[in-house]
């Protein structure tokens, strides 16, 4: 069995026209869901220990003001630039290639690829997984390569207006 948790980065601020999308920082609600959700992620069983990231800015400053609202635990967290990405293929493929040993992990990343991919994993269906959302997926499986289409059993589906 494998684990898999995703976050969606928190709101960003989308008030800095000219601004790369992967620049946008998050917004003060955006940092403010941070706060509220970092618990509750780790209430619902998510260790934080595998932790993978856009390098999106929103991404990295979910996952640190995350980080922050936790201290004094230590949370550390790898930049993949494979996971600056919409397309839930993309994520797939990403997950397809993740070490056997790792039986539990992290994606901090972005819409639609995320509600997408819940939905194509899991057995019930998503219209949105909003900004600093966050879903815990059971596999059903041994090897990340075996990762497919219903594969998965939603256990937890959390937001920052729960």
């Amino acid at each position: 069995m494998k684990t898999l948790h995703l976050i969606r980065h928190a709101k960003s601020d989308w008030d800095a026209e000219n601004q790369r999308d992967i620049d946008r920082p998050l917004n003060k609600r955006g940092r403010k869901a941070c706060k509220i959700m970092a618990q509750r992620i780790i209430d619902a069983g998510c260790n934080l220990e595998k932790v993978f990231c856009s390098p999106a800015e929103r991404a990295q400053q979910t996952i640190k003001g995350i980080a922050e609202a936790l201290a004094p635990r230590d949370i550390t967290w790898e930049i993949d630039y494979e996971l600056y990405t919409f397309d839930s293929q993309d994520l797939l493929d990403w997950l397809d290639k993740v070490e056997d040993a790792i039986d539990e992990l992290v994606l901090v990343g972005h819409n639609p690829a995320l509600t997408e991919l819940t939905n194509l994993l899991g057995e019930m269906h998503l219209e949105n997984l909003p900004t600093c959302g966050y879903v815990q997926i059971q596999l059903d499986i041994h090897t990340w390569n075996e990762i497919s289409a219903n594969c998965g059993k939603l256990q937890q589906f959390l937001t920052p207006k729960d």
